[in-house]
């Protein structure tokens, strides 16, 4: 049987501390509406999908109402944010973005 090496024991250097009323993560977390209600019912997955790289998908029982990529130099924050307009368009016009497949010919 061979040996594993023990675990090591690290000292953690990293807090999470509670925003502040101005901070913008704060902000952004509470500011994105359209999530919070489509989570109720549907899903949302962020990840990555080779070769497009990070990608959004929101979804419920019968449409993906959208599937962002996330831009270069975008922060998740922003990316939050442009998923939560483009589940607010799904839901209020029927409007659902793609920007991972191709348009067909």
């Amino acid at each position: 049987m061979e040996h594993r090496p023990k675990r090591a024991n690290h000292k953690r250097t990293r807090s999470v501390e509670k925003p502040t009323t101005g901070d913008n993560f704060a902000v952004d977390i509470l500011s994105l509406p359209n999530i919070a209600e489509l989570i109720e019912y549907g899903e949302i997955t962020i990840g990555v999908v080779r070769p497009v790289g990070c990608v959004a998908v929101a979804n419920d029982e019968d449409n993906c109402m959208a599937m962002l990529a996330r831009r270069d130099g975008e922060t998740l924050a922003q990316f939050l944010a442009r998923l939560d307009r483009a589940i607010g368009k799904a839901l209020t016009d029927n409007i659902f973005t793609d920007e991972i497949n191709p348009p067909s010919k």
